[in-house]
């Protein structure tokens, strides 16, 4: 976990605390709308389909594809370099939900456009897990 340190450790809020403790356990949580069904990503105190305040933590499926992506040549501080290059990627989850994170498992040219992928994780501090994601099939 030391290969971590100086990187931007995200700070769990009232809203995202359940999301961090999902991914502490290696499980995605998304939230679900009780009212309408809903699914939504990034976590938020209410429904951004119908309002309501009555959404829910769920398990994801983890699965998804690339919608787009960019490649990371230059790091954004010491602490990244050893990382470039990266795959920095919207996912749009099955549920339907996007999300960005890292591609990781391969080469940066590998990742294209329409692939699915899987969600893993990366275990940055014994609080701190990170889902990242990669390719299901690689051809």
């Amino acid at each position: 976990m030391e290969e971590h340190i100086g990187k931007n450790f995200p700070e769990p809020t009232v809203e995202t605390e359940a999301y961090w403790q999902g991914c502490s356990n290696h499980q995605l949580l998304i939230q679900q709308c009780r009212e309408c069904g809903h699914y939504q990503f990034y976590p938020r105190i209410i429904c951004t389909d119908c309002m309501s305040r009555d959404v829910e933590w769920v398990k994801a499926s983890g699965r998804g594809n690339v919608k787009t992506y960019t490649i990371i040549h230059r790091a954004i501080s010491q602490a990244y370099e050893k990382d470039t290059p990266y795959v920095v990627a919207l996912i749009e989850l099955d549920e339907g939900p996007m999300m960005m994170s890292n591609v990781i498992g391969c080469t940066p040219e590998a990742v294209k456009v329409g692939q699915e992928v899987m969600v893993t994780f990366e275990d940055w501090s014994d609080e701190i897990s990170i889902p990242k994601f990669t390719l299901v099939d690689a051809d």
